[in-house]
């Protein structure tokens, strides 16, 4: 039987309520147990695919398809388990399902309330996205009191009472702030459980966010005024490497807390590999400099996964990577100036116009200079499109994402080239952008002899999916007489990587390899990019 740990937030939010249950699911899994983990979300929308990286940050995309909340992300890298569709569920995905079933007369024309029939249908959701897991992690988006989290905190209070308290435990992220200078404060704590227990939810176990650990007087008065074990009030204190928080957390015995109160069966944890992970953090041997162009860089979460994937790789190649976050706008007003002494070029994903010919100009800027380049995504087409104009002299060159009246749509949805004899269809109606895009894990196959196949050691890969525009075939053949070469198709003929036998390296990539990086292995795509950078670095020292 699946045992469930729900995890809540209280007093404010963003604290890191993703990042601690998945430390936690890291400890259970290094125990011997199959761990599972869910994120359940307040918003309205039906999936965050549609809302802007400024708003929610990344989008993460799961191997069978499903745009998800950041979050699974962190689940990934720190737990071994694949998330899928079932893994997120936001209050939009939740009635968009009733109200189907209403319309359909599944409820035989009864009132649909949200108790019983929301309710009901997130535990349903529960339980199918946990079912064959020795533990499932549940996530409750939001914070403790917010009114849109309210039937999600109602369902799990019910799942607690249904499953009996050895198979269902709660765990609440607090924050435990010190003001005027030095003085510790429980009460925010103290008000969140007593929200908690208000609507009918008494935590069993208490993460207190705090600088430092906490001292035992206030351990013990936390306990005291929650009904919660002394033993069960863990500091979650702040960390300088985030992988190190599973052995803060093991340390202070929260998996012995987990495994005792749910009954389970379990070895002692072996936390070796996470140790083996954050000491290859300060084991390194060179510095570089990377220059990531993007359009969202005020907000870090936008690129939270590829900031993560370069930090994988950093600890691969013992490198201390400084990332110099640039906006390609900047560059569009002010050239490419700013990329002077990078020891690499990456341009990462993105939608719209803005700032689309700053990243061209980036990309222009890593060929002609001879500096290692990555392209993900948009940063592969608009690879395309600089080598398009600039090389093949199509001056026009672009993506009908940008100009549909463009004389050469370089880049271009497949319905507006495959078997049209390279014709641009113009599209004048605005479109339904939820799940249009081609989203998840796909086979492409890797031309044996080129640097894709050196990087990732195969003939054939799986990458995850992000994006609705494609290479136009009908440039295929003068694009890679002109010398760039296409090194891996998918399946159905749709160009996958691209790269520059004339330069050191330049590679650019139509999928997201940075969403199946994980800190233990890392990622050879981004490896070999570090190491690219190195290389360029030292033969300028040279």
């Amino acid at each position: 039987m699946t045992r469930f740990v729900f995890v809540t937030g209280g007093v404010v939010s963003s604290l890191g309520k993703g990042i601690a249950s998945a430390s936690l699911g890291a400890i259970l899994e290094s125990r011997g147990l199959k761990v599972t983990m869910l994120k359940l979300d307040p918003y309205i929308n039906v999936d965050p695919g549609t809302m802007s990286p400024f708003q929610h940050g990344e989008v993460f995309v799961t191997q069978d398809g499903a745009e998800t909340d950041l979050d699974l992300g962190h689940y990934e890298r720190f737990v071994r388990y694949t998330a899928t569709r079932h893994s997120n569920f936001t209050t939009g995905r939740i009635y968009e399902t009733v109200i189907a079933k209403e319309r359909r007369g599944d409820y035989l024309g009864g009132t649909v309330q949200v108790i019983p029939h929301i309710t009901d249908e997130i535990k349903r959701c529960i339980k199918l996205g946990g079912a064959g897991s020795d533990v499932c992690m549940v996530e409750i988006g939001g914070t403790v009191g917010d009114i849109e989290s309210l039937p999600f905190l109602e369902a799990i209070r019910q799942m607690g009472v249904e499953l009996g308290r050895s198979n269902a435990i709660y765990m609440h992220l607090t924050l435990v702030p010190v003001v005027a200078g030095s003085e510790i404060k429980t009460k925010p704590t103290q008000h969140s459980v007593k929200e908690l227990r208000g609507i009918g939810i008494q935590p069993d176990i208490l993460l207190c966010r705090a600088r430092e650990a906490l001292p035992e007087e206030q351990r013990r008065k936390i306990a005291l005024f929650t009904n919660v074990e002394e033993r069960a009030v863990i500091s979650a204190v702040d960390a300088d490497d985030i992988y190190n928080i599973p052995v803060l957390l093991h340390e202070q015995g929260l998996d012995d807390i987990v495994v005792d109160k749910l009954r389970l069966e379990a070895k002692p944890a072996d936390l070796s590999a996470w140790s083996a992970v954050v000491a290859a953090k300060h084991a390194v041997n060179a510095t570089v400099n990377i220059a990531m162009v993007g359009k969202y860089m005020q907000v870090r979460d936008s690129y939270i996964s590829l900031n993560e994937a370069i930090n994988h790789a950093a600890r691969k190649t013992h490198t201390r990577v400084n990332i110099h976050y640039v906006e390609s706008t900047d560059i569009e007003k002010n050239g490419t100036g700013c990329l002077a002494g990078m020891d690499a070029i990456l341009v990462p994903g993105g939608f719209g116009e803005r700032g689309i010919e700053g990243k061209i100009q980036a990309v222009r800027y890593a060929r002609e200079q001879r500096i290692p380049y990555l392209g993900i995504c948009l940063g592969m087409q608009v690879a395309c499109i600089e080598y398009a104009r600039d090389v093949l002299g199509l001056a026009s060159a672009n993506s009908t994402e940008f100009n549909t009246q463009t004389a050469d749509p370089i880049i271009a949805l497949i319905t507006e080239w495959k078997d049209r004899g390279g014709e641009t269809v113009v599209r004048s109606e605005k479109s339904d952008l939820g799940g249009t895009m081609r989203l998840g894990a796909q086979a492409a196959s890797v031309e044996a002899g080129t640097l894709a196949h050196q990087i990732y050691g195969s003939t054939t890969i799986h990458e995850r999916h992000r994006h609705r525009f494609e290479f136009n075939n009908h440039y295929l053949e003068r694009i890679q007489k002109a010398g760039l070469k296409v090194s891996a198709f998918a399946s159905d003929e749709l160009v996958e990587i691209v790269e520059l036998p004339t330069h050191p390296w330049f590679v650019a990539v139509q999928f997201h390899p940075e969403f199946t990086s994980n800190p233990r292995d890392g990622h050879p795509l981004f490896s070999s990019f570090v190491n690219a950078a190195r290389h360029h670095r030292a033969a300028q020292a040279g």
